[in-house]
């Protein structure tokens, strides 16, 4: 079957630039969104030309400007979008460019963490990321747009090496605050494989208008059993702090908007569990629908920061 062609929206973003990667390393014809207003970014820029070099074919839009946005949609049969943060919104006009195209076959929307659909009890303000990528998932299936969303759960960097710690990307050196009683199983994923993973789905039909979720087994693990596996790596005992629910949550008091967010997120995974505390039923596991996949363990993935 001849792969389908793909468009990446947000292609030089943390996630974005490993859905470019994935895609040529796949053999998709890659097509990569370049927004006109990239002024002076000359990081970006190297970026995009690198992705060129690579054999991806760069296509200037802008999500302001509907015509061109349509024009590029209608290059490829699957859009992947990668655009986070205070952007998901603008996906709203993704929509509207694939409604008016007609030929995309596949929509992955910009997701790749926590499933949102499960987090309707999220708290303030942290749930407005899940309630943003409600409203996109709802657009898109009024839509009958057919697509795919991608639960990626923790992405490495911000969760693994640093044990989870707040405020830093780096282990700990001396001790380690330790959520609730440390034994919360949460899924812990390599970004390069959430890549690989991603872009697999894209032409498979048992992924069709479907929630994958990435939860390779050996990636499992509970906050105490990656403290374990960092301390075996760099040979240091790490100090144990357990913090308490209430005592986290009350840690939000008075704190700026961004740290309160990410505490209510941190929450719901590290003491609710909510990344492992339901079955899959009627949607797809990753690993199991691709086991050719070598996906990363968290001890080699905490390896590079030795």
């Amino acid at each position: 079957m001849e792969k389908s062609k793909v468009l990446v929206v947000g292609g030089t973003g943390f996630v974005g630039r490993r859905m470019v990667r994935a895609s040529l390393a796949q053999g998709h014809r890659t097509f990569v969104l370049m927004r006109p207003d990239i002024g002076m970014d000359v990081e970006k820029l190297q970026l995009l030309l690198s992705f060129k070099a690579r054999g991806a074919v760069l296509v200037e839009a802008s999500m302001d400007d509907h015509r061109s946005l349509v024009a590029a949609v209608r290059k490829a049969d699957v859009v992947v979008s990668a655009m986070g943060g205070s952007q998901l919104l603008l996906q709203l006009k993704l929509v509207e460019a694939i409604k008016e195209a007609g030929n995309v076959q596949r929509f992955l929307p910009s997701e790749f963490g926590v499933d949102p659909a499960r987090m309707g009890h999220a708290l303030e303000p942290g749930r407005v990321t899940f309630d943003d990528k409600m409203v996109i998932r709802k657009a898109i299936e009024e839509a009958n747009i057919p697509h795919t969303y991608v639960s990626a759960n923790c992405l490495g960097t911000f969760f693994a090496a640093n044990l989870s710690q707040l405020g830093t990307l780096l282990p700990p050196k001396e001790r380690v605050r330790v959520y609730g009683d440390g034994n919360v199983k949460v899924i812990f994923m390599d970004e390069d494989d959430v890549a690989t993973y991603t872009i697999k789905s894209i032409d498979d039909p048992r992924t069709l208008n479907k929630t994958i979720y990435l939860r390779p087994p050996e990636n499992i693990l509970s906050q105490n059993e990656m403290i374990a596996k960092w301390e075996r790596l760099s040979g240091k005992v790490l100090e144990k702090i357990p913090i308490p629910s209430d005592e986290f949550l009350a840690s939000m008091k008075g704190a700026d908007l961004a740290y309160q967010l990410v505490v209510g997120h941190f929450y719901h995974i590290f003491y609710e569990g909510c990344l492992t505390n339901f079955g899959i039923e009627n949607d797809e596991e990753a690993s199991l629908l691709y086991p050719e996949v070598q996906y990363t363990r968290m001890d080699m993935y905490m390896e590079r920061y030795l």
